[in-house]
């Protein structure tokens, strides 16, 4: 993976690329990660595909770019970075917050997608009680608390029975909530407030869609999971069976293969 800087429209940001490979995979980290994310899953897509992994805006070492950076601005961003890079048509891979910003992507540029993949992630809005969360946590960041967010977040997002084997990658991820910026948290958290409703976008949209879940979302239960897959049987799916949030650390392998057979 070559690492550099793109000027993505007016906004610098943070990329790696494999460079090779005929189709084109963009794996969108999730909420308080970053790009390196995806280090030890990488291997597992690009001796087939040419990947390209990104820092959100806000979050790693990507610019932060006002109070609220929305899923839409973000969605911009992207189309930005593959105009800059030279990259005409992709597969959006987002997990949890990246699937949101894969969702706007694909309301306002879905001529430049092969195909949109939801990893962890939901077409549905925030309920009221999730935005009050999200307020809470703006917050906490504001009061100069994020440690609390620190020692919540990154053990949720593994099923139970996994977080004693990747006690590490709980670790490191502990370790990236607390390098990064608090204004960077702050303008997410606002985005994804204000993010709308996708399931009518993805059920009118030519874009194949793939939704890759975790039998063991904290964040995504079966049931809630079950109800959004009802209202969208235009798309596959594909469930990992020993998996939270993070499946594509918990079980790569099976996340590859579901990614993979849908890329191909």
């Amino acid at each position: 993976m070559k690492e550099k800087f793109v000027m993505a429209g007016s906004t610098a940001l943070h990329i790696a690329d494999s460079l090779k490979g005929e189709k084109c995979v963009v794996l969108l980290h999730g909420y308080l990660e970053s790009m390196y994310v995806w280090d030890d899953f990488l291997p597992l897509l690009t001796p087939k595909v040419r990947v390209i992994t990104a820092d959100i805006p806000g979050h790693g070492v990507s610019v932060v770019n006002g109070e609220v950076h929305t899923m839409e601005w973000i969605a911009d961003v992207l189309h930005d970075m593959l105009d800059a890079i030279g990259v005409e048509k992709v597969t959006l891979v987002g997990h949890s917050m990246g699937g949101y910003i894969s969702l706007a992507f694909c309301a306002k540029y879905p001529e430049r997608l092969d195909g949109v993949v939801l990893l962890s992630s939901s077409p549905n809005p925030d309920t009221e009680q999730k935005r009050e969360n999200r307020r809470r946590e703006i917050a906490l960041v504001k009061a100069g608390k994020k440690d609390a967010l620190a020692r919540v977040a990154p053990e949720t997002g593994f099923a139970p029975h996994n977080r004693k084997r990747l006690k590490s990658y709980i670790d490191d991820l502990v370790e990236c909530v607390h390098v990064t910026e608090d204004e960077g948290i702050v303008a997410l958290l606002g985005g994804m407030i204000e993010r709308v409703d996708q399931n009518e976008m993805l059920r009118n949209s030519a874009v194949k869609q793939l939704f890759i879940l975790g039998k063991h979302d904290a964040y995504i239960p079966v049931e809630a999971a079950e109800e959004f897959i009802a209202r969208n049987p235009q798309a596959k799916v594909a469930w990992l069976e020993n998996s939270g949030h993070m499946g594509f650390i918990e079980e790569p392998e099976a996340c590859a293969e579901a990614l993979l057979e849908f890329v191909e």
